[in-house]
């Protein structure tokens, strides 16, 4: 059985995300990884949208995310966070989700979306730094109907049976993010998913541009080319992009990517720039 990767360069890491503090296995390390993560390796799918692979092995998601100053999607994000982990002394279980964020809470969606089961000290936690526009921030106890704050949204658990739903409060409104149990999951599962979300043509990230980063105070969302902040205190700001310079400058300022030197790239984006507008309330997540 092919396993999951779980070689990374420590130092690299630490440098890539900034973190400079404690590196024992416990939950305030945890934390403080987590949210610089987050807040710092962006979300998001040039690889699809250039027709171009999303490779998981060891050596790609360090040469991409780490080392080219690039991000990814949930595939990539969480499993670089899980080799991390795994080489920190974390003990990690692998687990997919039915992402139902904007959907009818009955629809029945594939398993493509990746997320982490952490213990620490008898207890269980939910690692996730790959969720888009609505990325946790902070792991979660796997506690259900609590609150649990975050540097961000607050975030609560509903649990039917043996499966759990994940839900942000967004103002005053609780919304669901996606569906899933404690059934591991190993590599093939993954590689089938990436497989399926890089490259079927129904894939929203093979047509549409899509990019998210949490910062201090702000989110930061990207659909094509609307750019949307929500801003903590609840207010919320919208900008229409109208040229490639604008795309190009956005996903560096403020999704912090180094960009890919092809020339393909802005053949890519020019279509982007007459997009139609985005609904409001759209999001771009796993």
């Amino acid at each position: 059985m092919k396993h999951l990767p779980e070689i990374v360069n420590l130092d690299a890491y630490f440098q890539r995300i900034d973190y400079q503090g404690d590196t024992a296995p416990t939950l305030e390390t945890l934390k403080a990884i987590h949210l610089k993560h987050a807040t710092t390796i962006a979300f998001e799918n040039l690889n699809p949208l250039l027709k171009r692979p999303v490779l998981l092995d060891p050596d790609s998601l360090e040469k991409k995310l780490i080392h080219q100053r690039r991000g990814g999607y949930c595939f990539e994000q969480n499993l670089l966070l899980r080799s991390v982990l795994i080489a920190l002394g974390f003990r990690v279980t692998n687990l997919a989700a039915r992402v139902v964020w904007n959907l009818p809470e009955d629809t029945m969606s594939p398993r493509t979306h990746m997320l982490l089961r952490v213990e620490i000290d008898r207890e269980t936690y939910l690692a996730d730094v790959g969720f888009g526009g609505i990325t946790q921030t902070a792991p979660l106890a796997l506690t259900p109907d609590i609150e649990q704050t975050t540097p961000h949204e607050p975030f609560r658990l509903i649990q039917t049976n043996d499966t759990y739903t994940l839900q942000a409060k967004l103002g005053e409104k609780w919304k669901s993010l996606y569906r899933f149990d404690l059934q591991e999951q190993y590599f093939a599962d993954y590689e089938v998913s990436n497989w399926y979300v890089s490259t079927h043509p129904n894939s929203r990230f093979v047509t549409t541009l899509i990019a998210a980063r949490p910062d201090v105070d702000r989110r930061y969302a990207l659909l094509n080319n609307q750019l949307t902040l929500h801003y903590l205190d609840g207010r919320t700001e919208r900008q229409h992009l109208s040229s490639v310079k604008e795309l190009r400058t956005v996903l560096e300022d403020c999704f912090q990517l180094q960009l890919p030197t092809e020339s393909d790239l802005d053949r890519v984006l020019v279509p982007l720039i007459q997009a139609p507008e985005t609904a409001p309330d759209a999001t771009p997540e796993s």
